[in-house]
């Protein structure tokens, strides 16, 4: 007959256990007892674990409370073993809402009078939004498993959501499954303590109300251990529970009591009940751990750091007393120590100097022995740690690298491109593995993973146009997975290497449109608005709506206390509006800022130039070809392109023509806001002699004559190319008069477009370049070198290239060689 149950309450307490599948436990036959409950006895809880362990299967063990005067009848043959149903049917909760996770399949099958027993294990989707799209790793609390997250972004593509799901965090510490050595210097969080369950925890915290101040040190351990055992949805409310408040008090009081195992174990389960970084006791925790460190072995300083790092909390303090001790010892460490700290150095930020060269050391040393992934781990944590490994060991990493590329995981290929993005090495044969192996994986990579690709060869000038393509190919479905800062990396890798992909209007399209979706963003990233704009604007993408924004006067409050280069960004910006954009209505940025920017550009580049022996030798030489330094003018023609210019003014006739006839006399003084007359120049002035702009007249005249006031003429003499001359030929430029009457920001920022003496001429703008203004090994010109050229040309300039591979190499030949050359490329240039 079917099983009776005659008005009794009921209990039923879960076992969860590692696994999948989930079978119902038959009941257990009960007697009566007057005035007494019967449970399960202790050896008989202790021999079901035994097997559940064994098996590695959960089960759900029923237990009925029969008080007193009640009876239990039941058939152990009414329950069959359990199986499998549909996804539908074990997702759904009793309230008959989809849960997130469809990973875990659970049923039990029923033969006679069924009863429907559904766990629901509900996933908080708090953190499941799309400002937080890193993807996070749930932790199951019957299996060690990670449950991809469900985002609503891109429906029609779950292979593009798994792929999101990926967690960086997770794969920083890939490495520690490498060896077996690393289970003592590091805490598996994915280790689920025993399971315990709600009815214990509360005879655990009703012991502790009992006993209060009387727990001895390894009995608080113990507690929090098995507390940390609770079910995942119920680990909240035990944080608010005033009996536990009272353990947590109970042990920071016994903190010194505690000897290093029952330390480590308090630890370890606040990593499992997700303690607060912020809950001010683990400030005393901290404490605690910086006192012993000195005492500990390598090992056990390893593994409390790590600890900490599984906690989320920051612990500078101990890091820096760990660091000392490993400075003190670091030739004794073993492979698994190296990578390990090298790990937790990047997680902290932060290492001494001679520390890291120390490693780099030990790094050369095990690189044969190391596996990628720990190569990988090696390289994000110095990447992390600001600190970057020497060229030599990064050569020979390289070479390592590139004959096992093929064998790499995504996620240590990728921290390898971050080191040689910090360290700029060029290494040939990895960047071309690159262009073979990463292609085919784009589809199987992160979104930051990918940004990260994008980046590096951004930063190493290398243009790969099958990376790129297949990045910009994937872009319309991964663009809703970016963040603000995702974008404007993958914006300004592309702008920056100036490569339009194949679906350049799609692939601008999809980001233009993420840009303004995150605007709220960029109210805490102003920087990101503008490094997408820029890189807009290498390839001739002007958005008005989102420039309008970035030169608004609320944006320009916004970022009025952030660092000199958001100002150099918005000044480009402006200088790029005003000539690439004539029709623009929107926002300008106020003159008193252009200046201000300009007179700090023009004090970098000045002094940046004149340590260039490139400049300096072709400065010369023009000098020399062309008749004197009148002839050539060295400053920032466009100062928004924060590099300066050779410029040289042709006549219809191709001849040169002078800024100023007295500029091998004047000496305008940087340092000074007046100028230097020269006896020279005030003999010029007064006695009216002409100045004879040959080559051969570079010495001043001696006369040394009184100084007398000289008459003017009653009707002023008729305008020479736009300046004011004496009626005895000498003429009295803009720059002698602005050197004279004008502040010393005129004298160092002069009008960048002249006007008068190019009517009907050339206006030549002589470009220096080297190969930072190229992509690797090639002669194409990266983006914003490219915008520079491009406008000089829409304001009416003829750009003149001396291309380092011409003009380097004639640096170590004759004189009259260069002459030749550089005669050749003024004059030939010149239809």
């Amino acid at each position: 007959s079917d099983p009776v149950v005659e008005s009794m309450p009921t209990r039923i307490i879960c076992r969860r256990f590692a696994g999948q599948s989930c079978s119902t436990a038959a009941f257990c036959t009960t007697t009566k007892v007057p005035g007494k409950r019967v449970l399960f006895g202790k050896a008989e809880e202790a021999q079901s674990f035994q097997t559940t362990e064994k098996t590695s299967k959960p089960v759900v063990m029923l237990r009925l409370w029969k008080p007193p005067e009640y009876r239990v009848s039941f058939r152990p043959s009414a329950y069959a073993v359990a199986q499998r149903v549909t996804d539908e049917d074990v997702s759904r909760g009793l309230d008959g809402e989809l849960l997130e996770s469809g990973n875990t399949k659970i049923g039990a099958k029923q033969v006679q009078n069924t009863y429907s027993i559904t766990c629901s294990r509900r996933l908080s989707s708090t953190k499941n939004t799309l400002p937080d799209l890193d993807s996070s790793k749930f932790l199951s609390t019957q299996a060690n498993l990670t449950q991809p997250r469900k985002l609503d972004l891109v429906e029609d593509d779950e292979e593009v959501a798994d792929v999101e799901a990926y967690d960086p965090k997770e794969g920083a510490r890939a490495f520690q499954k490498q060896r077996s050595e690393y289970e003592v210097l590091s805490y598996n969080r994915h280790q689920l303590p025993p399971p315990v369950s709600t009815e214990e925890g509360k005879l655990i915290l009703q012991n502790v109300a009992m006993l209060k101040s009387s727990l001895k040190p390894h009995t608080i351990a113990q507690h929090f251990f098995r507390l940390s055992g609770l079910p995942v949805e119920e680990h909240e409310s035990l944080k608010s529970n005033p009996r536990f408040a009272m353990l947590c008090r109970c042990a920071v009081e016994s903190i010194r009591l505690f000897d290093l195992s029952e330390l480590l174990m308090v630890l370890k389960a606040f990593v499992h009940l997700a303690v607060s970084t912020s809950d001010p006791m683990l400030k005393v925790y901290e404490s605690e751990c910086c006192r012993r460190a000195w005492d500990l072995g390598l090992d056990q300083v390893l593994l409390v750091a790590d600890l900490w790092r599984c906690l989320g909390r920051s612990v500078p303090q101990y890091l820096e007393i760990a660091l000392s001790c490993v400075n003190l010892h670091w030739q004794e460490l073993s492979l698994p120590q190296l990578v390990q700290l090298v790990y937790l150095i990047g997680e902290g930020r932060r290492a001494p100097e001679d520390l890291m060269k120390k490693l780099d050391t030990l790094v050369l040393k095990y690189l044969n022995s190391l596996s990628l992934e720990e190569v990988g781990a090696i390289c994000l944590g110095f990447f992390k740690s600001n600190h970057g490994l020497s060229e030599y060991t990064m050569r020979k990493l390289g070479d390592k690298v590139s004959a096992q590329m093929a064998e790499m995981s995504n996620n240590a290929l990728v921290n390898v491109l971050k080191m040689y993005r910090y360290t700029h090495v060029d290494h040939l044969e990895f960047l071309k593995q690159l262009t073979i192996v990463v292609p085919p994986r784009i589809p199987a990579i992160g979104t930051q993973g990918l940004m990260h690709i994008t980046l590096a060869c951004s930063a190493l000038h290398y243009r790969s146009e099958r990376i790129m393509d297949a990045v910009a190919f994937s872009m319309p479905s991964r663009a809703a997975y970016c963040r603000s800062k995702d974008v404007a990396k993958f914006l300004w890798s592309f702008g920056c290497l100036n490569y339009e992909p194949p679906n350049a209007e799609e692939f601008y399209a999809c980001l233009e449109k993420q840009l303004r979706i995150k605007m709220h963003e960029f109210q805490k990233f102003p920087e990101h608005l503008l490094t997408s704009l820029l890189a807009l604007a290498f390839a001739e993408r002007f958005p008005e709506d989102l420039m309008d924004c970035a030169l608004s006067p609320k944006f320009l409050t916004l970022i009025s206390n952030n660092m000199l280069d958001l100002k150099k960004d918005l000044f480009t910006l402006d200088g790029t509006v005003e000539i690439e954009c004539p029709d623009y209505m929107g926002s300008r940025l106020p003159l008193e800022l252009k200046q201000e920017v300009t007179e700090m550009l023009w004090n970098v580049v000045k002094k940046d130039a004149f340590t260039k022996p490139e400049v300096k030798e072709a400065l010369s030489l023009l000098e020399d070809v062309l008749g004197g330094p009148q002839y050539v003018k060295h400053h920032m023609i466009l100062p928004h392109t924060r590099s300066a210019d050779l410029e040289i003014w042709l006549d219809a006739d191709r001849k040169p023509l002078p800024f100023h006839s007295e500029a091998a006399a004047i000496e305008l003084s940087f340092e000074e806001s007046e100028v230097s007359l020269t006896d020279d120049l005030m003999h010029q002035l007064l006695k009216g002699r002409c100045w004879n702009p040959s080559p051969m007249d570079n010495v001043g005249s001696k006369d040394n004559r009184p100084i007398r006031k000289r008459p003017v003429r009653e009707q002023p003499s008729p305008l020479t190319w736009g300046h004011l001359a004496f009626s005895d030929g000498v003429p009295l430029t803009d720059t002698i008069l602005n050197a004279l009457t004008k502040s010393k920001t005129s004298c160092e920022s002069p009008d960048p477009r002249p006007k008068g003496q190019h009517l009907g001429g050339t206006k030549l703008a002589i470009q220096v370049s080297n190969k930072n203004q190229y992509s690797y090994q090639s002669k194409h010109l990266l983006g914003f070198h490219n915008l520079k050229r491009r406008q000089l040309r829409r304001i009416g300039y003829t750009v003149v290239e001396l291309p380092f591979w011409e003009w380097f190499p004639l640096l170590r030949r004759s004189r009259s060689e260069k002459l030749s050359y550089l005669h050749h490329k003024i004059f030939d240039s010149v239809p």
